[in-house]
């Protein structure tokens, strides 16, 4: 009976446990095949990825050799020169083709006459018959013809009846090219052409074909390792013949006429068949354990240990890891570097702490939205989890900064090796939502022990070597250095003085008189900020404005010249005062409410007053802006557009917003002394102020020639420091009757900081 009831208990056993190692059998092999399959899959997919990059890269190569003929093609000297009534070879050789060699390693520069004859080659460093060239312009001559057509089908005709040529208003190039291969002295070459043509408007009679400038730049050695470097490929390599089939890494390079001239090859990476060859010990070994599994029990055991194993594991991960990008988190990093200083030595090497920081994060979270922001978050981690090596550990710190600890470094050249591989990284662009990203890095670094072996005090040092490379411009990286933790002492300083001086009324104005158009009477001045500490002497505005930015005391400080501004001016009843607005200030919330007190507490008549912005005010939300312009001017108050000129879209700004004067940057003044175009501008603009029915003022006039060219046009008011400098309140009246009675400018009574 018991012999039974085991025997039975047996069958049943095998009864369950067979059919379910079976099946678990079957699983696994069938986990053979589908890894197979997708790391053959991982292959193939590896392997176009690096075929389009290489594409990619071979086009970016492409685009940027037509940008450095764009210099000298979109020329009007280059077009004047190249004309067959007015063609030049002395000239052309030492403008064009001496000079791309020199300052862009062009191989071959070719001028293509407008008869589509060659004028002028420079091949290896001499200039040569320009017959020489036309077994290769033969060969390129697709790429000829169609920016020949191309630049004919741009001249767009005006009613008056001649053509004017329209270059590309959008692109990477502001010139007319075409780009592809070609052979060159037997090799693979990459060659532009591009239609040389006026940089300013041309108004002919009739449309003419263009002269069009040749370039050439053999695919040698080093170029190729360009090539290599920006696409991520391995032993990048040209070959004329076309690869054996076993070879699948290649990419076909193809000449303007369609024929194949060489084949890139490189080494692949296979990261599929890497896996399949790192995994298939374990798949035999699990197979071969679950075949010995006699029971049940021992089964549902294993399951119940495995998964009560993987949701600790789970668990212990999202503590330590950062969800969004899976990197290690703050405390993970934290707990890693106490272990490296805990257990250093000098035959460890160097311990580099690095701070990384994207710079502009939060532009793209404003304009583009919080989804795109979190992808451009992953995109730089996985960049950064590609470039860092095996002994480091990266975490993501915050929002957008990154922390990377590098131990065992022979010297600081190993560390910053990683650096330039990652500034190099990033400049290839991120593609976020629909746009082409190029978003840069600021990275700061310390090191120990040169800096210090305190966690605390390493972090701190790399935190100031990042605030240090952000301060220098921002895309590039810095290593602590004392005289860092000196500059961040003296900003403290200053701005701690500066909060004293706002304080404590030690804040000084000068004022800048705005004349009519013959200098001679006042009608209104700027008021411009001076700060003379007792300790550190004059500070200059452009040292002290951004740290009240930074620190954000600009608002106080802009509300202190508003005020002291309207309580000078109390003396001028019948002059207005300008005021100067930082986009911080203007889009405070308060900001409507303390111009209408400090109008009312004052007794200043709003219609003197004027509120200068500039165009980065506009940088967010257009509509909250010109509610705020509107709010303004109900109060009474004038707003003007300063520096105009100089931003990406300002007569847009000039349609939208409600402005009453026009200020000219007082670059467009400077260049009426040096640049034959200068003048024309200046009365466009003044013209188009006038047309919006805007008062125009031009500033920064130096000379007495920018003057009198000024007093030829339609402008209202003129500024600078030819009329009268900046003086104090007590000064102004002064002013005013030296200017009446025709003076000039003396020199500063008080010490100015610029």
């Amino acid at each position: 009976m018991g012999a039974s009831r085991k025997t039975a208990g047996t069958k049943l056993a095998n009864a369950i446990l067979f059919p379910v190692v079976g099946l678990v059998m079957l699983a696994i092999a069938f986990s053979v095949v589908l890894i197979a399959y997708t790391s053959q899959s991982a292959d193939i997919a590896a392997l176009n990825s690096e075929r389009n990059l290489l594409r990619g890269g071979a086009k970016l190569q492409l685009d940027l050799l037509a940008k450095e003929q764009e210099g000298t093609a979109v020329w009007d000297q280059a077009f004047f020169y190249t004309r067959p009534n007015s063609l030049n070879r002395a000239w052309i050789d030492t403008n064009i083709g001496r000079w791309m060699l020199a300052n862009h390693g062009h191989d071959q520069t070719v001028i293509v006459g407008v008869d589509g004859e060659p004028v002028y080659d420079f091949n290896r460093g001499n200039e040569h018959d320009p017959a020489l060239a036309k077994p290769m312009l033969e060969e390129i001559k697709p790429l000829i013809a169609r920016v020949r057509a191309r630049f004919i089908n741009s001249f767009r005709r005006l009613p008056s009846g001649l053509f004017v040529v329209e270059r590309p208003r959008t692109g990477f190039t502001r010139s007319i090219n075409e780009t592809g291969f070609t052979l060159k002295d037997g090799r693979p070459a990459f060659v532009s052409v591009t239609a040389i043509s006026p940089e300013l408007k041309q108004f002919l009679a009739e449309r003419q074909p263009p002269a069009v400038l040749v370039s050439i730049k053999q695919l040698d050695p080093v170029r190729l390792a360009a090539l290599a470097e920006r696409s991520g490929t391995r032993d990048l390599r040209v070959s004329h013949d076309r690869p054996a089939e076993e070879i699948a890494a290649s990419l076909a390079l193809s000449d303007p006429r369609g024929r194949t001239i060489g084949y890139l090859t490189w080494q692949s990476e296979n990261p599929g068949a890497q896996i399949l060859a790192g995994v298939s010990p374990m798949l035999f070994f699990l197979a071969t354990t679950i075949a010995g599994l006699t029971g049940l029990v021992l089964f549902y055991t294993r399951q119940n240990t495995r998964r009560l194993a993987e949701s600790e594991a789970r668990a212990q991960h999202a503590a330590l890891h950062d969800s969004l990008t899976g990197l290690a988190n703050r405390d993970f990093f934290a707990a890693r570097f106490r272990d490296e200083l805990s257990d250093w030595h000098s035959g460890k090497g160097l311990v580099g702490v690095i701070y990384i920081d994207l710079d502009h994060f939060k532009d793209i979270n404003d304009t583009l939205g919080h989804a795109a922001g979190d992808e451009v978050i992953r995109e730089a981690a996985r960049r950064l989890r590609v470039l860092a090596p095996d002994n480091a550990t990266l975490a993501r710190i915050s929002g957008d900064e990154f922390a990377l600890l590098l131990p065992g470094a022979a010297d600081r050249s190993r560390i910053e090796a990683v650096l330039k591989r990652m500034q190099d990284r990033f400049s290839v662009p991120m593609y976020v939502a629909g746009n082409h990203l190029h978003i840069s890095l600021s990275v700061g670094a310390a090191i120990a022990p040169h800096d210090s072996l305190s966690m605390g005090e390493l972090l701190r040092k790399a935190d100031i070597a990042l605030y240090s490379a952000k301060s220098a411009g921002r895309g590039r990286w810095a290593f602590f250095d004392a005289s860092m933790e000196e500059h961040v002492r003296t900003r403290e300083n200053l701005a701690h003085g500066l909060r004293e001086a706002i304080r404590n009324n030690r804040l000084d104005l000068v004022y800048q008189p705005q004349t009519t158009i013959d200098g001679a009477k006042v009608l209104s001045v700027e008021a411009l900020l001076r700060w003379t500490d007792p300790e550190m002497g004059p500070v200059s505005p452009a040292v002290f404005v951004p740290i009240a930015e930074e620190t954000g005391l600009i608002y106080d400080l802009g509300l202190y010249v508003l005020r002291r501004a309207c309580r000078d001016a109390a003396a001028w009843p019948h002059l207005g005062v300008a005021v100067n607005v930082s986009p911080t200030q203007f889009r405070h919330p308060r900001f409507i409410d303390d111009v209408r007190n400090t109008l009312a507490e004052s007794g200043f008549e709003p219609t003197r007053l004027e509120i200068e912005v500039t165009e980065t005010v506009f940088a967010d939300d257009d509509s909250g802006i010109l509610d705020t312009l509107t709010r303004v001017q109900e109060l009474g108050v004038r707003v003007a557009l300063d520096d105009f000129g100089i931003g990406y879209s300002s007569l847009s700004y000039l349609r939208r917003f409600p402005f009453d004067t026009l200020k000219i940057d007082r670059s467009f003044i400077a260049d009426l002394d040096v640049a034959p175009h200068a003048h024309a501008i200046l009365s466009t603009i003044i013209d188009l102020g006038e047309a919006l029915g805007m008062k125009v003022v031009a500033e920064g006039i130096e000379t007495s020639q920018q003057a009198a060219i000024l007093q030829r046009t339609n402008c209202d008011r003129l500024q600078g420091y030819f009329l009268c400098r900046p003086v104090p309140p007590s000064e102004v009246p002064a002013a005013e009757r030296r200017l009446a009675a025709g003076d000039p400018a003396p020199r500063p009574s008080i010490s100015l900081s610029a």
